[in-house]
């Protein structure tokens, strides 16, 4: 296993993602999703998107407490409007935001499957994050597939969906970790609601060996 440390990462129900600063006073969502159990201790909440649930004020107030702020794509403004939150930030592809002391760059998330393009077009304006918590770079995905904005990051961990309806396969997924070369590659979005265990351990296979790949962080 490379030198990164995941005692503070943990994937969640479905693709929901929560980490946590060293010291315990920064705490990042990213699209929280039904987290019924989850303490109200987020500083900040990622959105990549708008579907199923992920942006709903009841899961969003699962996760906020009074502080809670929430950095989301500029593309679903409205939606976001519908939030009760103490702050917003609204970014755009290309876009990068310090707060808290989480430095967060934002990156296209869209299809090039043809089965897929309908649904999650470019034109969306939807997010995947590079975030920046004690030192180590974590790439969020967004619902994507492999593609030129995705290839271009350079990160530490990579949290990558797969095996869900409109996002990438294990051949897709294993195909940009092993572009880009993270330390350590996470696929999230499988479980008990969509995708499977199966998917996980076909992405783990098709890795390159030099990257440790960790699929047992889900609750």
């Amino acid at each position: 296993m490379p030198n990164v440390d995941l005692t503070h990462l943990r994937v969640l129900t479905h693709s929901a993602i929560r980490l946590e600063s060293a010291d315990g006073e920064t705490v990042v969502y990213a699209d929280p999703f039904d987290l019924v159990e989850e303490p109200h201790d987020a500083t900040l909440v990622l959105i990549t998107h708008p579907h199923y649930d992920h942006l709903s004020p009841a899961n969003y107030a699962r996760v906020a407490n009074g502080s809670t702020e929430v950095v989301a794509p500029a593309s679903i403004a409205n939606e976001v409007a519908a939030l009760d939150t103490v702050a917003t930030h609204l970014m755009r592809a290309g876009e990068t935001l310090d707060v808290h002391g989480v430095r967060i760059e934002a990156i296209a998330a869209y299809n090039t499957d043809p089965s897929r393009l309908e649904k999650h077009p470019q034109e969306n304006g939807w997010l995947g994050y590079v975030v920046t918590l004690d030192g180590v770079r974590y790439l969020i995905a967004g619902d994507t597939d492999e593609q030129p904005d995705n290839r271009a990051v350079t990160c530490d961990v990579a949290l990558v969906p797969i095996g869900g309806t409109f996002t990438m396969d294990p051949v897709q997924a294993a195909a940009l970790i092993n572009r880009i070369q993270p330390r350590v590659a996470v696929p999230t979005h499988y479980g008990n609601i969509v995708g499977a265990p199966e998917d996980a351990e076909a992405f783990a296979a098709a890795v390159d060996p030099g990257i440790a790949v960790e699929v047992k962080l889900e609750r």
